[in-house]
């Protein structure tokens, strides 16, 4: 009895220590800024700084690059009549954000990530379609992350597969690269050099067992966009690194519950097993 007991109260150990350890390693990267606040809008220069006041690890921002070659950050490819892919940067400029904010140049918005050093960018490059002008993107991307000195807490993501190439060119070692599109198993991610998978919350849990798949071959996972506390529970419990969401405030607040909760039942199981 005594030794079905203790087989009993070592595999609560166990359960409690991995849940704990799953929920303090999944990480917070707010999707686009946190911009679901009050005077922030999505890719604004607010939206990064409110992420870096409520402690999210990362800022998510998408770039595009515009007709006549000017970095712009902004999601929609076609944005207010506009498309950022053809549309000049004048007109693309002039649009007003929700929150009063003109939509920022790349260059803008890294003189704004230099004023937060605690808050990682994670930076999409927008699939364009032609590829040349992807490895013209790139590169502009590039030179525009070393003037301002933010290559350190970078991480690339993308769908182009031939951009993940291009960038892997410029950057051998020491920049982040990872893979959106979500049709790669993470021993093809890791064979083409790739950092990780950043695959949607649809896929991840079609396939959950890449995640284990993505860790055995030593590169990272992503989830996006995770916006409901079911979702959120479900891949921190699955393990991910990181999760991209609309609302990190909460996703903040429900991962500090959970370490909290693990923290009390850690207790709990001590005081059992002392008996």
């Amino acid at each position: 009895m005594k030794l079905f007991s203790f087989f009993v109260t070592s595999s609560l150990i166990i359960s409690s220590l991995t849940l704990q350890e799953a929920s303090a390693k999944t990480k917070v990267v707010a999707h686009r800024g946190f911009w679901n606040t009050e005077n922030s809008a999505q890719n604004t220069l607010a939206s990064f700084a409110k992420a870096d006041s409520i402690g999210c690890f990362g800022s998510e921002i998408d770039v595009w690059l515009t007709t006549d070659d000017h970095l712009i950050v902004n999601h929609d490819k076609n944005f207010q009549g506009l498309f950022m892919e053809t549309a000049p940067f004048e007109q693309i400029r002039s649009i007003s954000l929700p929150n009063g904010e003109k939509i920022p140049t790349l260059d803008e918005y890294l003189a704004e990530v230099r004023k937060h050093p605690s808050t990682r960018l994670v930076l999409e490059m927008k699939s364009l379609t032609d590829y040349s002008r992807e490895d013209v993107a790139a590169s502009k991307i590039s030179e525009l992350l070393r003037k301002h000195g933010v290559l350190d807490r970078t991480d690339i993501i993308v769908f182009s597969l031939n951009a993940a190439m291009t960038f892997k060119k410029i950057f051998p070692t020491g920049v982040k690269i990872f893979y959106l599109d979500g049709d790669l198993s993470p021993k093809k991610i890791k064979k083409l050099g790739l950092s990780g998978i950043d695959y949607s919350v649809k896929v991840l849990k079609n396939h959950p067992e890449w995640v284990e798949q993505a860790h055995k071959q030593g590169i990272e996972v992503n989830v996006w966009t995770a916006n409901t506390e079911e979702d959120m529970k479900y891949f921190i419990d699955l393990g991910v690194d990181y999760i991209t969401t609309d609302h990190p405030d909460q996703l903040i607040k429900l991962l500090s519950e959970y370490k909290s909760s693990k923290d009390k039942k850690d207790k709990k199981v001590k005081k059992v097993s002392k008996k």
